[in-house]
C-alpha cells in the first residue's frame, strides 16, 4: 500500500456519557429554533459573519478532498435587483407553466409564490454552485467526485454556521438556475445548485404553521 503523509488525528474533548448526552441535546434545541425566514430586515450585517460561516462550509467533508463547491456571496443592490428579475421571471414560469397541481397543493401551506421581495431586502444572497471540473489548487481541471453529496453537507453547515451567529435564512432554489452563472460570472462546468437568502429578521417576520410541524424520531430512522 502507498504511504502517504499523515498528522495525529485532533484531539476531542474528553466528556462524560452525561456530558454527551447533554451536549448532543443542546444542539438540538438550539437547531430546532432555526426556521426558514421570508420577511427580512434591510439590516447590516458585517462581513466577516458570513466570511467565517464560510470558512467553516469549507470544512465539510467532500469528495477526493476537491471541495467542490463555489459560494458567490451577492451584496449590491444592483446586482440584487438583476437577480430578483431573473429569479421572479423563472418563478412567474414555473407556477403558471410547469408545476402539476400536486406540487402546488404541497406549497400551498407554506404560501409561496413568484414574488421574491427578500432577494432585494436582505443583505446577503450566496449563490452556492457544485464545480463537476476542479480540484485541490486553483486552476485545476481534474474529475470532482460525490459533488451534489459534498455540497449539499458543506450547505448544511452554512446554514448550521449562520444560525449559530443568530442569522436568518432562506434555501430558495429556482428553476432552472443558469442564469446565476452569468450573473455571478462563473464558469459552464460549476452547476448553481442553490441561492441562499441570509440577514436578520424583519420585526414582524412570521412562519406558517405547517413549517413547524417537524417528523418524531420513530418517523425519520430506523435501528438495526
Amino acid at each position: 500500500m502507498k504511504e502517504h503523509d499523515h498528522i495525529p488525528y485532533c484531539a476531542l474533548p474528553e466528556y462524560s456519557d452525561q456530558q454527551r448526552i447533554s451536549l448532543a441535546k443542546q444542539a438540538y434545541v438550539n437547531l430546532k429554533t432555526r426556521r426558514t425566514c421570508r420577511h427580512f430586515s434591510d439590516e447590516a450585517v458585517p462581513i466577516e459573519v458570513i466570511e467565517y460561516a464560510l470558512l467553516a462550509a469549507g470544512t465539510a467533508p467532500n469528495g477526493a478532498n476537491h471541495q467542490p463547491w463555489h459560494f458567490a456571496v451577492i451584496s449590491s443592490p444592483e446586482k440584487k435587483k438583476e437577480l430578483r428579475e431573473a429569479a421572479e421571471h423563472e418563478e412567474r414560469t414555473f407556477y403558471e407553466t410547469k408545476a402539476s397541481q400536486q406540487w402546488l397543493d404541497a406549497l400551498a401551506p407554506l404560501g409561496t409564490d413568484a414574488d421574491k421581495p427578500y432577494l432585494e431586502t436582505a443583505p446577503f444572497l450566496i449563490a452556492i454552485f457544485g464545480q463537476r471540473k476542479g480540484g485541490m489548487n486553483a486552476g485545476d481541471m481534474k474529475q470532482n467526485y460525490y459533488v451534489t453529496e459534498s455540497v449539499g453537507i458543506a450547505t448544511g453547515m452554512l446554514i448550521h454556521a449562520l444560525h449559530q451567529a443568530g442569522l436568518a435564512t432562506l434555501t430558495h432554489t429556482p428553476n432552472p438556475m443558469g442564469f446565476l452563472n452569468k450573473l455571478c460570472d462563473r464558469p459552464d462546468h460549476e452547476k448553481a445548485v442553490m441561492l441562499l437568502v441570509v440577514g436578520k429578521p424583519a420585526k414582524d417576520a412570521t412562519i406558517p404553521v405547517h413549517a413547524t410541524h417537524k417528523k418524531p424520531l420513530a418517523d425519520i430512522s430506523s435501528w438495526l
